[in-house]
């Protein structure tokens, strides 16, 4: 008989939601099915993934207010606007395409992917079972999509939010980690602090800010060194010029993209984050305690608060308690109880794990109905007419962040009212200051 096949719909936003589904592939493959990967911006129409993709990575890095209010004006507004949902639907006939025959459940590890899937699903197009995981600790309306038939969450907190944003069977299974991650002994510490060239016996933090290194990571690392709470090992990702800053800066300890972050994680006493994504959930299957500390807006601040109402991070929310907090995390009783919280996480078996209830939702069956042909040219004309809409808007978010970046808040407001200004001088006569680079 052929595999079971089931299909994850991911995003490279970041490193969290491919991390997931990285881990998704592996348990059920090792579970027997046959799994299919998918880029939600690679499907994007008119190749607007990658402009997506930049746009958020410059709004996060340079312009972290207006991340922040369109993030608490989404939530108020129960998800998307209009051009969101435009653009979403443009990509709903790409993604059933390329779902294979025999596909039996499709997975969402992307909030703009279960929308899509969603859709699908309420117009009778997509036959078979919608699931999405919860990559955050924190709810956003906009990854509860109706359609979709299960949520699955790591816990109880993540669990309720989603029932509060109308998600229906919503299943608490646990984190999705690669094994890789456990606690380890005295002996492997020091390994593993060898192998890195760190100090063997000073208190290590181990600072980490995404995939893309965003945040005020260069004054935390000061503060860590300034403040004799720790010595900052700070992980920057993918951003250098990060890295080269905090070297310049004097910070000791400075490392780029990791790829044995497991062994990294066993050096250190603390972890300081300030996203509450993927790593967390790493630390947390190493036995590591977490705090969270200058948390990037939206997310960040979510997700801080909802590690620290499940009991799983310290969200360190004044500077002034930032030593303390550290040195009871790693030698004190609020380390031993935030550790033995966030080990629970994953003391279910395989039995009750995500990868077991994608299982047990799996319904063999073709995955689209055939379109007839003028149905099919339909189709297209509107694809073709929401593809010129969303375009026009993508250009236009990329030019406001673009201005974003090159003012603040109330300097974004004079050089608007400038630019509709009838007597201002003709073009030519000056320039706008140039963006900052991170």
């Amino acid at each position: 008989m052929p595999a079971r096949r089931v299909a994850i719909v991911s995003a490279s936003v970041g490193a969290g939601h491919d991390g997931a589904a990285t881990e998704l592939e592996r348990r059920l493959a090792e579970g027997g099915f046959a799994v299919d990967r998918y880029d939600l911006l690679d499907l994007l129409p008119a190749g607007l993934g990658r402009a997506v993709r930049d746009g958020y990575h410059r709004m996060l890095v340079r312009a972290p207010w207006a991340y922040q209010r369109i993030y608490a004006s989404t939530e108020r507004a129960g998800g998307g606007g209009p051009v969101a949902r435009a653009l979403l639907r443009a990509s709903e006939e790409r993604v059933l395409t390329a779902l294979r025959p025999g596909t039996g459940a499709v997975v969402s590890t992307y909030p703009g992917a279960s929308r899509v899937l969603g859709g699908l699903r309420l117009a009778g197009r997509l036959t078979v079972p919608v699931l999405t995981y919860l990559t955050d600790f924190s709810v956003h309306p906009l990854w509860v999509a109706q359609g979709v038939d299960v949520h699955l969450a790591a816990h109880a907190v993540p669990a309720a939010q989603a029932r509060a944003a109308g998600a229906r069977d919503v299943r608490v299974c646990g984190p999705v980690v690669a094994p890789r991650f456990h606690p380890s002994d005295v002996a492997e510490r020091q390994r593993a602090r060898a192998r890195f060239g760190l100090p063997p016996d000073a208190r290590l933090a181990l600072l980490v800010a995404g995939s893309w290194g965003v945040g005020p990571v260069r004054q935390v690392a000061r503060e860590l060194c300034d403040g004799g709470a720790a010595v900052p090992v700070v992980v920057c990702g993918r951003n250098q010029p990060l890295a080269e800053q905090l070297r310049a800066d004097g910070i000791a300890h400075v490392h780029g993209w990791v790829d044995d972050m497991p062994d990294l994680m066993r050096a250190a006493d603390v972890l300081v984050q300030n996203a509450g994504g993927l790593t967390s959930l790493e630390a947390f299957a190493a036995g590591l305690p977490v705090a969270s500390y200058r948390c990037i807006p939206g997310h960040g601040l979510a997700n801080a608060a909802a590690l620290d109402e499940a009991g799983v991070a310290a969200w360190i929310r004044d500077p002034a308690d930032l030593r303390s907090v550290l040195g009871d995390l790693a030698d004190g009783p609020l380390g031993l109880r935030q550790r033995a919280a966030a080990l629970a996480l994953f003391a279910d078996s395989s039995t009750a794990g995500p990868a077991a209830e994608i299982a047990r939702v799996h319904r063999p069956g073709p995955p689209l109905p055939a379109l007839r042909p003028l149905a099919r040219r339909r189709v297209r004309s509107r694809r073709l007419a929401v593809t010129a809409a969303a375009a026009c808007t993508v250009w236009a978010c990329a030019v406001g962040t673009g201005v974003a970046t090159a003012y603040d808040g109330p300097a974004l407001l004079r050089a608007v009212g400038h630019g509709l200004d009838p007597d201002r001088p003709a073009p030519g006569h000056g320039h706008a200051p140039e963006g900052r680079h991170s």
